[in-house]
């Protein structure tokens, strides 16, 4: 006898709807105007705005000083606490003040969001940079050494529509995907004066034990202050430290 199909459970439309708004910000990664956040979502402004009202009230959602709409606090707070309970990131937090200790260098933590590399964790150095690098933020993934590793280290499917809307031109989309493949076999990456002219950074993977890359290391600082060199400081630190949190997520690189 065939066990009758489960019944489907009848669910709160108005949340859901909240939802799909908070999902639709997340995609756009910026601040977004109220008619262009309606007409992605399909619905009336004036149906939308009191969602918003709502939202802003439990901080999910602020309003910009220009009255565009953007993800808040809370929804940033929720993200945390989801990744915190996950090993990589408190392998990471246990071993992190040591690096920045070593190279006295503001060191960056990021992983994979819905479009983009997006910083979760900041240690400052004692050389002040003058670089937006901050919770909550994004990097890009075509211009930073972050995005760039994120690249080579994760499925095209995830990274390649993000590369696409970053570099709209084919020829340049070829040429970037080849100089990610530069960037796989190294096991790292560097930039030099970029995105901010004076400041560079090296970045480095943390892979779990299926070999998925978890989040990114990136070392940042005043070019005058951070060595780029293969065998240098920096990155021979960097790289080390990253390495042994893998090998401690039960990561074994091949031979």
């Amino acid at each position: 006898m065939t066990a009758p199909a489960p019944k489907p459970q009848r669910g709160v439309q108005s949340l859901e709807t909240g939802g799909a708004i908070l999902r639709e910000m997340a995609r756009t990664g910026q601040p977004v105007k109220l008619r262009d956040l309606a007409e992605a979502l399909g619905i009336a402004p004036s149906q939308l705005h009191p969602y918003l009202v709502s939202l802003r009230t439990i901080r999910m959602v602020e309003q910009t000083e220009t009255g565009l709409y953007a993800l808040g606090p809370f929804a940033l707070d929720l993200g945390l606490v989801r990744l915190r309970g996950q090993d990589a990131w408190r392998v990471t937090m246990r071993g992190l003040p040591a690096l920045a200790d070593e190279v006295q260098l503001m060191v960056a933590v990021s992983v994979w969001g819905m479009h983009g590399p997006v910083i979760v964790y900041v240690h400052e150095s004692p050389a002040r940079i003058h670089a937006n690098v901050r919770v909550g933020g994004m990097f890009t993934v075509t211009g930073t050494a972050t995005g760039r590793l994120f690249a080579a280290f994760s499925p095209r499917a995830m990274v390649a529509p993000v590369v696409a809307q970053e570099l709209p031109d084919p020829a340049a989309q070829a040429a970037y995907w080849a100089d990610i493949a530069r960037v796989a076999a190294a096991g790292y990456e560097t930039t030099l004066d970029l995105p901010i002219p004076g400041v560079s950074a090296v970045a480095a993977p943390v892979f779990d034990h299926t070999g998925a890359m978890q989040l990114a290391v990136t070392v940042i600082g005043p070019t005058p202050r951070i060595d780029l060199a293969p065998d240098g400081p920096t990155v021979t630190a960097t790289r080390a430290f990253t390495a042994n949190l893998s090998t401690d997520l039960g990561h074994r690189a091949s031979p």
